[in-house]
């Protein structure tokens, strides 16, 4: 008996452990995806190419309407086409909404650059280790 005890006692301080420590996660989980979510938004608004691929590792997977990019290299090739598109001295960006629950990031916002408009924008981010592992774009875009 005392040894049935004993394992029952081991394994609930085992299973209580790690509730404990899955809650210190979380909440640095959430901290640096907010951090991150941040980041990029303020990055992406300046048009800022390094510091944007800074938010990105080479595993990363960025998936818009028309392709799937993957890696640095393609990812980066999103962005300076994009940039091309949003011109910082010329384009007016709106954050309307952004929420962060664990690892993953949400964002909706809008847009105004010189030869189009993005009146419904949106972004779901999956944030680990301070990186976008993966993200989500879509977007209502018209010309001007």
């Amino acid at each position: 008996m005392k040894t049935t005890y004993g394992s029952f006692l081991f394994v609930a301080l085992a299973l209580a452990s790690c509730e404990v420590k899955t809650k210190v996660t979380t909440a640095t989980s959430e901290e640096k995806t907010k951090e991150v979510l941040e980041h990029h938004w303020k990055t992406f608004q300046a048009n800022d190419l390094e510091g944007t691929m800074a938010d990105y590792t080479e595993e990363s997977v960025l998936i818009t309407p028309d392709k799937t990019f993957k890696g640095l290299n393609e990812i980066r090739e999103n962005f300076v086409y994009a940039f091309s598109l949003f011109p910082k001295d010329s384009t007016t960006m709106q954050l309307d909404k952004s929420v962060v629950q664990q690892d993953v990031g949400y964002t909706i916002w809008q847009a105004t650059a010189p030869k189009l408009k993005v009146t419904f924008g949106t972004d779901t981010f999956i944030i680990q280790n301070g990186k976008i592992i993966r993200q989500t774009y879509a977007g209502v875009v018209s010309p001007l």
